[in-house]
């Protein structure tokens, strides 16, 4: 509230701030990419555990018994580049939670859905049930930069990542230095 006071039936003004919505769309659409990514390299038992999205910003919680080797990591951000510049199609269908799973969506361990689901698709890589905001293409992620990979319980691993304009920052940052 800016000023006064809200009262049931008084009329109110919501605004959205585009750009800050414009940086989580691509860090919570390239969290997918990050899941698609971990499973290829890793291999099924990559599960995610937990995600944080942020302007530009996206924390990744995943199941693996060990650290991920420089070269994995490496593979891991060529893969969600590759499908950064693919520009495949991002498309978000509600359907019935039997419809999704026979359709092969992809659902959080432990997580209660209720019948009706959504599932975002990526191109021919990448389907899940989810209720977040999306791009939609993943060309419009930009880029995508790993910035740290570390532990955070015992067999589960955390991947920090910028997108877009932040993760072009952090290139610059790092030649500069």
């Amino acid at each position: 509230v800016l000023s006064g006071q809200i009262e049931v039936g008084a009329a109110v003004t919501a605004a959205v701030n585009d750009s800050r919505r414009s940086g989580i769309r691509r860090a919570h659409s390239a969290t997918h990419l990050l899941h698609h990514a971990l499973q290829t390299v890793l291999g099924s038992h990559a599960m995610q555990r937990g995600s944080k999205v942020e302007e530009d910003t996206l924390r990744f919680d995943f199941t693996q018994p060990k650290p991920i080797t420089a070269e994995q990591l490496t593979q891991i951000e060529n893969i969600i580049n590759a499908k950064v510049a693919s520009g495949a199609s991002v498309n978000c269908e509600v359907m019935d939670q039997e419809a999704a799973k026979k359709a092969g969506a992809t659902a959080l361990f432990g997580e209660k859905y209720p019948d009706r689901v959504r599932v975002v698709t990526m191109g021919d890589f990448s389907k899940e049930l989810c209720g977040g905001t999306h791009l939609t293409s993943t060309g419009q992620v930009g880029l995508c930069k790993v910035i740290t990979e570390e532990s955070v319980a015992k067999g589960v691993r955390r991947i920090t990542a910028y997108t877009g304009p932040k993760a072009l920052q952090k290139v610059r940052d790092d030649e500069q230095l």
